[in-house]
């Protein structure tokens, strides 16, 4: 009974988290929650998924992630250009994945493609009370004033 309460539960935030507004956050990037759920055999832990959808040229503004975030990227469609920390520039496309460290810094992440639409399932593992798991890059400060 208890497997089944837990499946509904994880059925019925699936549904719900798809019928959620969406959000911009950078240039032709709209994120949309898809899935999250308490680990149960994990304490503390959650998984949370999100749908990054870039339009032709869409790009993400360069962030870090929570510190204790584990990053599953998976290209759904199209190709995306991104780095992590200091590492090399790469071309991902559908179907291959990568990951990002906890705490990593995203510096960048795009579609590769300036015609072509691209989408990306970011999968998350996070301490359940780690609610920032993006936190854009602070600009430098202007040295004109």
């Amino acid at each position: 009974m208890k497997l089944r309460t837990v499946f509904g539960t994880a059925c019925a935030a699936v549904f719900l988290s798809g019928a959620m507004p969406v959000a911009a956050h950078g240039v032709g990037e709209v994120v949309t929650p898809h899935f999250e759920q308490a680990i149960p055999n994990i304490p503390g832990k959650s998984l949370i998924a999100l749908l990054v959808d870039y339009a032709p040229g869409g790009a993400s503004p360069a962030h870090a992630h929570a510190k204790s975030a584990f990053i599953f990227g998976y290209v759904v469609s199209g190709a995306i250009e991104t780095q992590v920390n200091d590492g090399p520039r790469r071309i991902v496309r559908a179907g291959e994945s990568f990951y990002e460290p906890p705490g990593a810094r995203h510096p960048v992440s795009r579609n590769a493609s300036a015609t072509v639409p691209a989408k990306l399932l970011a999968v998350f593992v996070v301490d359940t009370n780690d609610r920032e798991l993006t936190t854009p890059d602070k600009p430098y400060p202007s040295h004109q004033e």
